[in-house]
């Protein structure tokens, strides 16, 4: 039960909560009151629910703890989320959204999605499941609207290339992608640090501005983070 919960002073939408035993742990609003979805704790506060956010279940959560300076996900946003899972993320995207955004979910695996429609996406307006391979992004432009933001999430090969090829299409002028570089799902004979900055030059050539990269040990093995913003010449409509 947490003693306190009090607003992240720097990412709106994210919050602090104070346990009794004085440890602090990130958490947000709970868009859909009573129900947790990957079994993380509910806790009132003033008469608000918030959900408990597990840095080892969420590679947002761990950049955030890990130090990331700018969170581009906000209130009011509308964010394509490629590698939506069964949802652990994307809810919390979902809470920190709130009802005056949306997030579309992108999910290749037929038994991730249908757990994300049943126990997610039923319980939240805010969320649209889209059964769809990330690398082709034409497959679903008619389901996806303009987007401020691109979080990425994907067991791919060619992680940044398929963020950009989604960028083109969907991405707002100016607009903010966060990409979690799974560096043993591209090339398992590279160091991590090799495939980080492989990946880190494929969103230059994209025409990206490299905001921050955050490394997610110990919460997520040969795992990071890359916050990045989308130049004012790319040639968004």
């Amino acid at each position: 039960m947490a003693v306190e919960v009090e607003p992240h002073p720097h990412f709106p939408g994210i919050y602090w909560a104070t346990l009794q035993d004085g440890s602090k742990g990130l958490c947000t609003q709970n868009l859909a009151p009573g129900r947790s979805v990957y079994g993380e704790r509910l806790t009132r506060y003033r008469g608000v629910e918030y959900r408990a956010w597990d840095p080892f279940r969420s590679k947002l959560a761990a950049a955030i703890l890990k130090g990331l300076k700018k969170v581009p996900i906000q209130p009011k946003h509308r964010v394509l989320y490629l590698g939506a899972a069964s949802g652990t993320t994307a809810s919390h995207v979902s809470d920190i959204i709130g009802e005056e955004g949306h997030v579309y979910c992108v999910e290749f695996a037929p038994r991730a999605i249908r757990e994300l429609v049943n126990n997610v996406c039923a319980f939240r307006p805010n969320m649209s499941p889209i059964l769809a391979d990330a690398r082709f992004p034409e497959r679903y432009a008619l389901l996806v609207e303009k987007v401020d933001d691109i979080y990425c999430d994907i067991a791919q090969p060619q992680q940044a290339k398929v963020l950009a090829d989604n960028a083109d299409l969907f991405l707002k002028r100016g607009g903010w992608i966060m990409l979690a570089i799974k560096a043993r799902s591209i090339d398992v004979t590279k160091a991590p640090s090799e495939i980080y900055q492989q990946e880190i030059d494929v969103l230059k050539t994209r025409r990206f501005h490299i905001e921050e990269v955050v490394h997610l040990e110990p919460y997520d093995k040969a795992h990071a983070m890359i916050t990045a913003q989308s130049t004012p010449d790319k040639r968004f409509s």
